[in-house]
């Protein structure tokens, strides 16, 4: 059995980048991976921080709380071209039914978005926070 984040990211993944107006928010080409892809100009965005709790009840199917962010990146001086790709993907997320592989979701939400700036290269983060709630499916 697969941890619930990979079954979690695949779907992610598979929704934003399927999505036109996310690619039109991001220059054409939705972008969503796991560290910044090599010589690529902002907008895209990666998958970050992940915490998977056990909160199995009594039932007979274990599940798992999740954590994560998504944080979307912009060129320095573009913050409102991040903020309004996160936007998008918040939308498209935000109580999504997400199929997962050898999981249920029972509920996906967004949880926050936050904005701010990389110190080394000026460019605009703009994490989203997801919490995820599945049990693994029977």
């Amino acid at each position: 059995m697969s941890p619930p984040l990979l079954a979690l990211r695949a779907a992610i993944r598979s929704r934003c980048l399927a999505d036109p107006a996310l690619a039109g928010l991001m220059g054409g080409t939705a972008r969503l991976d796991d560290e910044p892809p090599r010589g690529a100009a902002p907008v895209y965005a990666t998958f970050g921080e992940a915490t998977s709790r056990d909160w199995s009840a009594s039932g007979p199917s274990p599940g798992h709380e999740t954590e994560m962010t998504l944080a979307v990146w912009s060129a320095a001086g573009s913050a409102a071209s991040g903020i309004a790709a996160a936007g998008r993907m918040a939308e498209l997320l935000d109580g999504a039914p997400l199929a997962l592989a050898g999981h249920r979701l029972v509920n996906l939400a967004v949880a926050a978005l936050a904005t701010d700036r990389d110190p080394d290269s000026r460019r605009v983060r703009t994490t989203l926070r997801l919490r995820a709630a599945t049990e693994v499916a029977g």
